[in-house]
């Protein structure tokens, strides 16, 4: 693959990745993926991604608490987060929100949490990740609150709202991330609303080791998979994979502040 391509979301710490991480990295920057953001959901797995950030030139860390891991958080761990996030490798807050889906904290605590990481990223100047599952209308009510303060620097990643939604979105000054669903047989509705989204503020990820693409649905997700959700919205949009490459990279780097990289995987320490 000619073009470069950045994973805006994954997890690399997960457990599945453990024995073979350093394949796991070598095999996406074989794919043209230049650049990873791997996402903490907790304080542990926020310094398991700084770890992997110092480990790998081609990984970048986001540290937060997952809305479905609040109610779980210890009494120093925000202030812990907070301080972690001030690592060099660390280029965002998150991945934060809310959930409904699941419904395993309660929604009032993760709308605290929610609200705790949008005012850090203002204070930091940190970009943020928001995580929405069956709570659309709750997710806009905090972020049209925050938007008060002035306009947001965040994405809505895994996007799998309506035009409604992403256009508020978009208005309130975020970017929308796309995941492997937009490519799913059955997503023709979520490919409509990706055709709405401006090139300048549209982004991919694979959500790995989960949202496993078309091609290998049902499957193990991995950064290298972010090819196909690129060339399935490229087709969307009607232009050429390296040209929508082009565009998110460029989106990436302007939102966290990351480059990508051309580099071999270093050997474990």
């Amino acid at each position: 693959m000619t073009c470069s391509l950045i994973d805006t979301h994954c997890h690399l710490d997960s457990r599945t990745f453990h024995a073979e991480i350093a394949d796991v990295v070598s095999r996406a920057l074989d794919a043209g993926v230049r650049r990873m953001l791997t996402i903490g959901i907790s304080l542990e797995t926020s310094r398991a991604a700084v770890e992997l950030a110092e480990r790998f030139e081609c990984v970048s860390a986001v540290v937060g608490i997952h809305p479905n891991h609040v109610h779980e958080v210890q009494a120093s761990d925000w202030d812990d987060i907070q301080q972690l996030s001030q690592h060099p490798q660390v280029v965002g807050i998150g991945e934060t929100g809310l959930d409904r889906y699941w419904d395993v904290a309660p929604i009032e605590l993760q709308r605290d949490y929610f609200r705790r990481h949008l005012k850090f990223s203002r204070s930091s100047g940190l970009p943020f990740v928001v995580h929405c599952r069956e709570a659309n209308d709750d997710v806009l009510e905090v972020l049209r609150d925050d938007f008060q303060h002035g306009p947001l620097n965040g994405v809505m990643h895994s996007f799998c709202g309506d035009v409604a939604m992403a256009e508020e979105c978009l208005a309130m000054g975020m970017f929308i991330s796309f995941a492997g669903m937009v490519t799913y047989k059955k997503s023709d509705d979520l490919r409509a609303v990706a055709r709405t989204i401006p090139l300048d503020r549209i982004l991919v990820e694979t959500d790995s080791p989960y949202l496993a693409p078309q091609p290998i649905r049902g499957k193990r997700n991995e950064p290298a998979m972010v090819t196909h959700t690129a060339a399935c919205l490229a087709e969307v949009h009607q232009m050429s994979i390296e040209a929508f490459a082009q565009s998110t990279t460029r989106n990436a780097t302007r939102l966290f502040g990351v480059e990508p990289v051309f580099e071999t995987v270093r050997s474990d320490n």
